[in-house]
């Protein structure tokens, strides 16, 4: 039978230890890869959406406050910066083709990072959104701590900017697989880079788990549009917004 008392003293141990956020971040995204995969890798069945969804199901039924489980969850996050960098080893491995196209690399990442800015801009604006809002959404398309910085120098909120860039990564990730398939967009090198430089870090993610050609330009389109945004976001944001009226 098995040893309750046991797992009652582990579970009360785990408790108060700031390891309880670790575990249960990664138990839910253990669980979340075997429901991906009993789902044949569906881009429905996101590992990341369903992760969060465990968690703040845990959360919510536990009555655990954030700052706990962030305790203990703050480690995976701290691999963040090394898992971008890290995405340089597969990006060297492209530089032929990224020196053949080049050009219409450069074409795309503009009309990408200003269109990311200005729709969701002109789209918050006509719906009466205030200039905090707007601030907070403009940033949305960049990975998350850029996207913060961002926000915050314009006047935004930072924490609700990382919700919403959390929530563009899983929709980009989940939908842009369809979306390809709708627009004939065979292209790994262009379907890596449209993911990359729409959906961010979570895209990015998708893209290497469809090919190793179509993640290296993914990261490639992540980094260079958290760049250029944070250049043009600045001035552009309320260059539009002064337009609008």
């Amino acid at each position: 039978m098995p040893d309750f008392a046991g797992l009652h003293q582990f579970w009360v141990y785990l408790a108060a230890s700031p390891l309880l956020g670790l575990t249960m971040t990664l138990c839910a995204y253990l669980a979340a890869q075997r429901i991906g995969a009993w789902c044949k890798g569906a881009p429905i069945a996101n590992p990341v959406a369903i992760a969060i969804a465990i968690v703040v199901g845990i959360l919510s039924l536990s009555g655990m406050s954030y700052e706990r489980y962030f305790a203990g969850a703050q480690f995976v996050h701290f691999l963040l910066g090394p898992a971008t960098v890290a995405l340089a080893v597969p990006l060297v491995r492209q530089l032929p083709r990224l020196r053949q196209h080049w050009l219409p690399l450069t074409a795309a990442l503009l009309a990408g990072s200003v269109t990311a800015i200005v729709s969701v801009v002109v789209v918050a604006r006509l719906l009466g959104a205030t200039p905090a809002l707007i601030a907070t959404l403009a940033p949305k398309s960049v990975t998350s701590p850029i996207a913060m910085a961002v926000a915050e120098r314009l006047g935004g909120l930072p924490s609700l900017t990382a919700a919403l860039v959390i929530g563009t990564g899983i929709f980009g990730a989940m939908f842009s697989t369809w979306l390809f398939h709708g627009l004939r967009v065979r292209s790994d090198a262009a379907r890596g880079f449209a993911m990359g430089l729409a959906a961010h870090g979570i895209g990015t993610a998708r893209a290497f788990q469809l090919s190793p050609e179509m993640g290296a330009f993914a990261g490639l389109a992540m980094g260079l549009n958290g760049a250029l945004t944070a250049l043009l976001a600045p001035w552009l944001v309320p260059l539009v917004t002064r337009w609008m009226g």
